[in-house]
């Protein structure tokens, strides 16, 4: 494939600066960029790369001020790191276009129902009742469970399980092991000392345009459903617990975890490694720094907390000044100790 700087800034509402007709047929990092690549800049740290780069086409924002002359043909945006991510959407859709059909080594229960222009790979499992919308992608090795529903245009990568009765939005894309719908973690303490285990009957629900990371996994309900509302994006290893639910445009980061019936709000960001307790309620636009342990409900909406247990960041990193400090400070309360301890001496032999 080939395209001009012409063509790309109409598809990324750009304006071209240099030859509109320079081509290019492959994307590349600026740092490492080659003739016939194209480009984009957008984090400051990587502007030196600009003059010395050779990609033939580079998106960059529309506010970038050049220090000195470029070789490429620049290609001017609002926001460099958007328009390439469109790029690169367009990109990854042209190449899978073509994984289309089903295989003969999948299993397909006769009561499951496939929409139009599905792709359905080797050894997937798809159970009785099971709905398929149209234009979805399920690689190798996949399971698909009973009664489980799977909207339009979705995209779910190999080794995906998505159990019995979960509910599937439309556009949504699951990574390489993603566990959907897996038991809840319910076990009833007894005077023995063991556990009973507490059947869990609920399903998992996920609106559209959520996008899950590899072996990221959301347990089914007790009771009821495990809810993430529409465009939620989890990274990898993250957990999601029984009755849990996310609203919508909530990002979270690797390896972070949510305990039973946490209600989170809407577009909040979660850093990598956050603990969340159960129970709780989190505001809608609450930001939470990586390793924060969160044991009481946010209440403030768009509160910016971090630390174990977590507080207010400003407060945070007020204290952690301090905190830095303690070893001089403690030095200091000793040698006072000692000063009075030996003025003290004195006074009494007097």
């Amino acid at each position: 494939m080939q395209f001009t700087a012409e063509q790309i800034a109409g598809f990324v509402q750009g304006k071209v600066e240099g030859n509109p007709a320079t081509v290019v047929n492959q994307l590349s990092k600026i740092e490492e960029g080659k003739q016939g690549s194209l480009s984009f800049l957008a984090n400051p740290k990587y502007n030196q790369f600009l003059y010395s780069t050779d990609s033939s086409i580079v998106i960059i924002n529309e506010t970038m001020t050049l220090e000195k002359p470029v070789n490429a043909t620049l290609i001017r945006v609002k926001d460099a790191y958007t328009a390439f991510a469109m790029v690169l959407t367009a990109y990854q859709q042209t190449k899978e276009a073509n994984r289309k059909g089903i295989s003969e080594k999948a299993h397909i229960d006769p009561s499951a129902t496939i929409g139009n222009n599905c792709y359905i790979g080797e050894f997937v499992f798809i159970g009785s009742g099971a709905v398929v919308g149209d234009n979805t992608r399920i690689f190798p090795q996949a399971f698909i469970g009973e009664n489980v529903k799977i909207g339009t245009n979705c995209l779910i990568h190999p080794a995906v399980k998505i159990l019995d009765e979960s509910i599937i939005g439309n556009h949504c894309t699951f990574h390489s092991g993603v566990v959907i719908g897996s038991d809840g973690f319910g076990f009833a303490p007894q005077q023995e000392g063991d556990f009973q285990k507490v059947p869990q009957i609920g399903n998992v629900i996920i609106e559209d345009w959520v996008e899950l990371g590899a072996n990221t996994t959301i347990d089914r309900a007790t009771m009821g459903s495990t809810i993430l509302r529409r465009g939620v994006k989890l990274d990898n290893l993250c957990q999601i617990a029984h009755n849990v639910e996310v609203g919508e445009n909530t990002v979270m980061a690797a390896q972070s975890g949510v305990a039973g019936s946490t209600k989170i709000g809407k577009n909040c960001m979660i850093g990598g490694q956050v603990a969340i307790n159960g129970h709780i309620t989190i505001a809608n636009g609450v930001k939470l720094a990586a390793k924060t342990g969160v044991s009481n409900s946010i209440k403030k909406e768009n509160d910016i907390q971090m630390g174990i247990p977590s507080f207010d960041q400003k407060k945070f990193v007020q204290s952690f000044v301090i905190f830095k400090q303690l070893p001089d400070l403690a030095k200091k309360l000793h040698a006072l100790e000692k000063d009075f301890k030996s003025k003290n001496a004195e006074n009494q032999t007097e």
